[in-house]
């Protein structure tokens, strides 16, 4: 080969090497969150969460319309890498086109999550309330009338979502400080867990995904000495955990929780919350959240933990 010769193949070589560099970066699909839920309840906000972490965050875009938004994250060079789409109900055409659009997503390997976004009726309407706005689906009735039906077309988006969060007594920073701890990591961990204890009198959490149930253990709260503490003091702690079958249960779920993850991991579920309650969550549930808390940060799980009723006795 001639020197003319080989200097072209060199030439043609590098072409080729960039050629391809550069379909790839055209070809870098973004990572999409579909930001859904009820009205009222924080949409907003977790945009403007995601929007501050480097998210391209687009509001209220008809959901036939997101592949679109992907094709062109995907022409950016990587400029456009993480893409947060806000979707409205008030379209009536929403739950067809939103399922048609995520199933072409996935058809084409699109890395998507769905973060819902759930409050309580009462909550909700306290919130229409003071801002003195309607729902807008209650037409003619009442706020309530249109959460109802709100409720009624989002019923299978919130069954499919990767994270439900209860948003009834967050205020805006509690709210921002939870999608930080989901999102602000620079790599996306397999698995994130939220512990959370809670008092059965106030109520289930209603974005749980599993519920335990420490009822069966003797209540602290009758021991005087303890009863002004917290599962989080020690004496509390050992206490708990001295009872019949406090160590063994907390073994066993822990084990049971391996089976657990391993299944969510194959389905691709990244987020799971772990509600663990007593009668007023304050002693037996905070207690055997931050035991169970640990043993899931051993296990490399990223774990967040939240005591919902503590300090509301």
């Amino acid at each position: 080969m001639s020197e003319l010769e080989e200097h072209q193949q060199g030439e043609q070589d590098r072409t080729d090497v960039t050629g391809d560099e550069a379909d790839e970066a055209v070809e870098a699909i973004p990572e999409l969150v579909i930001i859904s839920g009820m009205s009222g309840a924080g949409r907003s906000t977790a945009a403007k969460c995601l929007e501050d972490l480097g998210w391209f965050v687009v509001d209220n875009l008809p959901p036939a319309l997101i592949p679109t938004m992907v094709d062109l994250g995907a022409r950016s060079q990587g400029n456009v890498a993480r893409i947060a789409v806000v979707v409205d109900v008030r379209g009536r055409q929403f739950f067809d086109n939103l399922r048609e659009s995520l199933a072409d997503l996935a058809g084409r390997g699109v890395k998507r999550r769905v973060i819902f976004l759930e409050a309580s009726d009462d909550a909700l309407v306290r919130r229409f309330e003071s801002v003195r706005r309607p729902h807008p689906l209650q037409g003619s009735g009442r706020i309530v009338d249109g959460i109802a039906a709100e409720r009624d077309l989002l019923r299978e988006l919130r069954g499919d979502a990767d994270l439900v969060i209860d948003t009834s007594s967050l205020n805006v920073h509690e709210l921002r400080a939870k999608l930080d701890a989901q999102f602000a990591g620079e790599e996306e961990p397999e698995l994130r867990a939220t512990v959370m204890s809670f008092g059965y009198k106030y109520g289930l959490p209603v974005d749980a995904d599993l519920v335990v149930d420490c009822r069966f253990l003797p209540n602290p709260h009758w021991v005087p000495e303890l009863r002004p503490f917290t599962g989080l003091n020690e004496e509390v702690a050992q206490y708990v955990f001295g009872q019949p079958g406090a160590k063994e249960f907390l073994d066993r779920y822990t084990e049971l929780l391996h089976i657990i993850a391993a299944g969510y991991r194959r389905e691709g579920k990244r987020y799971v919350t772990i509600a663990v309650g007593c009668t007023g969550g304050k002693h037996r549930s905070v207690a055997m959240s931050e035991r169970l808390a640990a043993r899931l940060a051993a296990d490399g799980v990223e774990t967040v933990t939240v005591h919902r009723d503590m300090g509301r006795e």
